[in-house]
């Protein structure tokens, strides 16, 4: 259904993800904040998500996950590369935490196809 380069690019953010999600597990805002690796390491994850998400392409991200705010994706993508100065710690765990599980799911089951 997807092509090979679309299916590496889900992978990716499914190990993307799981990487990110396991750098976070048990930390809030401060301590991610305080440990400089941890939030650089954290920071890198979303763009490469962010920059799978945009190298699948709108068409089949539809496909894959409908409900996903695929915009905001990019949107993040894009404040990380050129406004990284002023990333919130707060902002970067929410998504994790509400949103990615989202994201991760959509790319398993379009894997599973």
């Amino acid at each position: 259904m997807f092509s090979e380069r679309t299916i590496l690019f889900l992978s990716d953010i499914v190990e993307d993800i799981d990487r990110l999600l396991g750098f976070v597990d048990g930390m809030d805002a401060e301590a991610l904040d305080a440990d400089e690796r941890t939030l650089l390491a954290v920071e890198r994850l979303f763009q490469r998500i962010t920059e799978a998400v945009i190298q699948i392409g709108p068409e089949d991200m539809a496909q894959i996950g409908p409900d996903l705010p695929v915009r905001n994706i990019r949107g993040l993508g894009n404040r990380l590369r050129h406004d990284y100065r002023n990333i919130d710690p707060i902002l970067l765990l929410r998504i994790a935490r509400i949103e990615l599980p989202a994201l991760r799911a959509a790319a398993e089951r379009a894997l599973s196809k």
